[in-house]
């Protein structure tokens, strides 16, 4: 488990915003007017990882890292999963001049079959509080790995399948 620590800057709102084709002028009129306190895209949280030093995606001097066109493209502690669904629960508008503590922790996990083979899908939760404590918003990732084809009839040979 890891607790993070997200200010809600005007500057990285912006930034975040123009990143996402977000145009909105409320971003840059915060700039303007620090009092606007103006509402945070609706995924900006996501960018908590900038601000965690073990985030497998987060570059570190020195060292090689995922995405830098360096090495063979996959993530050092394996690969072969995806993310596959990413949910936001809003408890209250994240907004300019928050600080928010993330903590997240593991979620469900469970296991479906398919015609590609087993997929084994786990759920991270991450929940994001502000100065006083009190919830702000509560983010739900799920990813899934393919754990190769299932055996036996149901594993798809071309006839009807799942």
């Amino acid at each position: 488990m890891s607790v993070i620590r997200l200010p809600v800057e005007p500057g990285h709102m912006l930034t975040f915003a123009r990143a996402v084709g977000d145009h909105d002028p409320a971003y840059e009129a915060e700039l303007a007017d620090p009092e606007a306190h103006a509402v945070a895209p609706p995924t900006f949280v996501m960018a908590s990882a900038h601000f965690d030093d073990d985030h497998p995606l987060r570059p570190k001097p020195g060292e090689e890292w995922f995405g830098s066109g360096a090495g063979p493209g996959t993530a050092r502690e394996g690969g072969g999963g995806l993310h596959a669904e990413q949910h936001f629960e809003y408890h209250r508008p994240v907004r300019a001049g928050d600080v928010l503590t993330a903590e997240t922790r593991p979620g469900r996990a469970w296991e479906k079959k398919g015609r590609a083979g087993l997929l084994r899908f786990t759920e991270t939760i991450t929940e994001y509080r502000d100065a006083g404590g009190d919830l702000v918003v509560t983010a739900r990732s799920v990813g899934v790995v393919p754990e190769g084809p299932v055996s036996g009839p149901s594993a798809g040979g071309g006839k009807g399948g799942n």
